[in-house]
């Protein structure tokens, strides 16, 4: 016999369409297995969010390329670049989850409620990059 408590489904007609999902977790098991660390072949991490928006993304990337290719003419300054720049990136990473996390601690400050869902989402963003960063 579980002890889990069941979270009960709504019949009223106002019930949003994302109340009545039904491959959302319905049980703390379920959240706690929905949380737990995909195996190797599960789909859902690796189209995990990225961690930049597209564009962001690319320019980065072509900074990168430009410090990759003044290399050969400069090793020095190359290297002094791309060190300035992960520095850039590492710094805007470190807002963007500052940022998330003071937008749920305002809605907490505020007294709205934050739902299980929003929060679980968030906990799988953590955890997804929480993975990357240990993998490199």
């Amino acid at each position: 016999m579980s002890i889990e408590p069941q979270i009960k489904e709504t019949s009223t007609t106002d019930t949003t369409d994302d109340e009545r999902r039904t491959d959302r977790p319905t049980s703390t098991a379920e959240v706690a297995k929905d949380l737990q660390r995909p195996d190797h072949g599960d789909k859902a991490d690796e189209a995990a969010e990225p961690l930049f928006p597209e564009k962001e993304a690319g320019d980065f990337r072509t900074r990168w390329t430009d410090i990759q290719t003044g290399f050969v003419d400069e090793p020095r300054r190359s290297v002094e670049q791309a060190d300035a720049l992960v520095a850039e990136v590492i710094k805007r990473l470190a807002n963007s989850f500052a940022e998330e996390r003071s937008r749920l601690e305002g809605q907490w400050g505020r007294g709205d409620n934050v739902s299980t869902e929003d929060l679980r989402v968030a906990l799988r963003r953590y955890r997804s990059f929480f993975d990357r960063l240990v993998k490199v």
